[in-house]
């Protein structure tokens, strides 16, 4: 009899099949080089890039059970973390095949669950010595061959070096004319006032990456510093400065903002001149190859950098960076502006003409501006009907009294400009068109707040609860100006900018010319700030290109050699003796399959990261550094070893530096571990929801041939 509840039909398992298919439709998503895939509406016929597993889910037909807890797992780890979402979805799915494969090979549920959640439990506890602090990250970037932009550091001190002696200057550019390796910058004297160093050699605002947008340089374009290759060229000729006594570590002086970038973000000020760049290499190591967004966040930790060191606020805080999206405008466009960065209508902008380099009086409202809000827990009072005799009219006439009610509010308190969390009113915004007043609905809660710190304004949910005191002061507005100086005018939509001095909201202005795929863009912005937000949290990252992967397939191979110890307490629901007996039967098969979800997850990723050309050899490179793992006898040893010399998978092709160097990758600790846990959690939860059903049918089945003796038997 036990074998009839052994024997679960491995095709009546449906929940498992549709994860499966669900998973499957994310693929081509795994690893940082994704293959973009198009969503088209078939009642619009419009489409929309997608490269993010959330976007999949939401444009996926979820009508089942098992694609709503699919959908709600997604939506978990995207509303905590941000990211780690593709590999969540391509294991469920690949953990859902290796679970079927189980069950056709009459493997019980007790035995499927218990092993699988003590295997996960005990690679999660091994790989934690692949864990690096983020100093150590620096270090061991700074140390190896990709080295961002060390010539743009040590410029950028020995200008700050010159504005206290020239002299440096001097000897510097006789070692410069001596080198045969490179022509000398334009002579001049320490006595010429056009001759400013500082000003040849790099932006004050450079820290990894391009010069930021923040501020715009200056001076003689003759000699410069060419963005991310440590070159410096003249009008004529262009040679590397290889070596050069000034690459040394300087005396330990310090130099404000203004002068020298930004030193030691994350440690304060140190000597090192590689330390200056500690965020950068971080950033770099977590952005796996996105350029775009690295170049963005450079001027966020610039500017929030600068802020620190005056204020001694965060030194990164996500909570201060919005975002804008501009549809019309070049890629290249993307910039960082303090302040808030919106879209308004045409009428909207027309009022910011009589607002330019005035300062502002600033409502900010917490709630929608209609006449029908209320707030969240308001009771309307019971058993009170009101009746009208005309009631079409009176209501017309209702609403005309508030809207001149409500016009008179601001008007008398001579507000210019108010920020909206919620909706506004149509009647109301062209009232305030007229009255030359501009309000801004939609706006983020933490817009809200970083202009209530700066204007002193108070937030205030109805209108008629205004006073003097709410309202606060110094904001200015005036249209969104791109980096060529120009206000642009998309049509429909036209960008402005609310600004206040000192405030410490950043909007990073996204832009592409490409409808479809500015939510792609947006998308891995938020991505990437997330990651490194979360990496500053943890203070550690994981190894990345799969060697914390590769570590678990090794781990669950010695794994079948070990005892099993029951995770969670699975066991003790379980009270049957061959129950037990068939764990420590299964557990191989079980292993086996769990270790297939690892290897097919590391063939994928080197595929679609062009590191092989087919699974088949994409499984024989993993074959081949499993067998070299266990012949070292510590496989994490080995790991640590490869990813060092950048040999793990052959490695990824740096865009930061030159073909034959080697970027290494690191990812988020807590977000992956939790992609892995919450995918195999879904799995079994699904397993054991199937088996409830498919048990219950066979005891019906049981139940009408044996009897209702037998039955209460079993």
């Amino acid at each position: 009899l036990p074998m009839a509840f052994r024997d679960l039909n491995a095709r009546r398992h449906i929940g498992l099949q549709q994860l499966s298919s669900l998973a499957g439709a994310g693929r081509a998503l795994l690893g940082p080089m994704k293959s973009c895939k198009f969503i088209v509406d078939e009642s619009t016929n419009q489409s929309t890039l997608i490269c993010s597993a959330v976007r999949l889910i939401e444009n996926l037909d979820l009508t089942s059970a098992a694609g709503q807890l699919l959908n709600e797992t997604i939506q978990a780890q995207n509303k905590e973390f941000k990211t780690g979402m593709s590999t969540l979805l391509f294991l469920v799915g690949a953990w859902s095949n290796a679970v079927l494969e189980c069950l056709q090979q009459n493997v019980p549920v007790s035995a499927i669950v218990s092993v699988m959640s003590e295997a996960l439990n005990s690679c999660c506890e091994k790989v934690q010595c692949l864990q690096i602090s983020i100093h150590d990250v620096n270090k061991e970037q700074c140390s190896s061959s990709v080295r961002p932009h060390a010539f743009k550091s040590r410029t950028c001190q020995i200008g700050c070096d010159i504005l206290l002696n020239p002299q440096i200057f001097l000897d510097f550019q006789k070692e410069i004319s001596a080198s045969e390796e490179i022509v000398p910058i334009n002579s001049c004297s320490r006595q010429d006032d056009d001759c400013n160093f500082n000003k040849h050699l790099v932006s004050p605002l450079v820290t990894f990456g391009s010069i930021s947008p923040l501020v715009k340089p200056t001076g003689d374009k003759s000699a410069s510093v060419i963005a991310g290759s440590g070159v410096i060229t003249s009008s004529c000729n262009k040679k590397k400065l290889t070596h050069s006594r000034y690459f040394s570590t300087l005396e330990k002086s310090h130099f404000s903002s203004q002068q020298c970038g930004f030193q030691g973000y994350l440690s304060g000020q140190s000597a090192e001149p590689c330390e200056c760049y500690g965020l950068g290499h971080l950033a770099m190591a977590l952005s796996h190859g996105n350029q775009t967004s690295m170049k963005l966040l450079q001027s966020i930790v610039a500017y929030q950098q600068e802020r620190a060191e005056w204020s001694g606020s965060s030194q990164f805080n996500i909570a201060e960076v919005v975002t804008c999206c501009l549809l019309g405008l070049p890629e290249s466009y993307s910039c960082v502006c303090p302040g808030f960065v919106t879209l308004v209508s045409p009428e909207q902008a027309t009022v910011i003409k009589y607002f330019e380099d005035k300062p502002l009086r600033i409502l900010l409202m917490d709630g929608d501006l209609t006449e029908q809000y209320r707030h969240l827990g308001f009771n309307r009072a019971c058993n009170v009907r009101t009746i009208l005799e005309h009631p079409g009219l009176q209501e017309d006439k209702a609403g005309d009294l508030w809207l001149k009610n409500m016009l008179g509010i601001l008007t008398s308190f001579e507000v210019n400009l108010v920020l909206v969390k919620g909706n506004v009113c149509e009647n109301l915004l062209e009232g305030c068109i007229a009255n030359s007043i501009l309000v801004i609905g939609s706006v983020p809660r933490d817009v809200l707040c970083a202009f209530r710190e700066v204007t002193g304004a108070q937030p205030v949910t109805y209108l008629t609860q205004l006073k003097a005191s709410c309202l606060g002061s110094g904001a200015q507005v005036e249209l969104w100006k791109a980096s060529d100086g120009r206000a642009m005018d998309l049509g429909e939509l036209v960008p402005v900018r609310v600004k206040v001095q000192g405030i410490s909201l950043l909007t990073a202005v996204l832009t592409s010319t490409v409808a479809s795929k500015m939510q792609l863009i947006e998308d891995q912005f938020w991505t990437f700030v997330y990651r490194l937000h979360h990496a500053l949290n943890d203070g550690k990252v994981f190894l990345g290109g799969g060697a914390v992967e590769l570590l678990c397939l090794s781990h669950i191979q010695m794994l079948g050699d070990q005892p099993l110890q029951p995770a969670n307490n699975a066991m003790k629901d379980f009270h049957n003796p061959w129950v037990a007996a068939s764990v420590s039967e299964y557990k191989p098969v079980v292993l086996q399959a769990l270790a297939r979800g690892w290897k097919q997850y590391l063939s994928v990723v080197m595929c679609n990261t062009a590191k092989a050309a087919s699974e088949l050899e994409a499984c024989t490179s993993i074959e081949h550094h499993l067998q070299k793992a266990a012949d070292c006898g510590s496989p994490s040893a080995y790991i640590l070893k490869e990813f060092r010399r950048g040999d793990l998978f052959r490695g990824c092709s740096s865009p930061f530096a030159d073909h034959t160097e080697v970027l290494k990758v690191y990812d988020n600790v807590t977000a992956k571990t939790e992609a892995w846990r919450r995918a195999l959690d879904l799995v079994l939860l699904v397993l054991q929801t199937d088996a409830e059903i498919i048990t219950g049918h066979k005891r019906n089945q049981l139940l009408n041939s044996h009897g209702s003796s037998e039955f209460m038997f079993l």
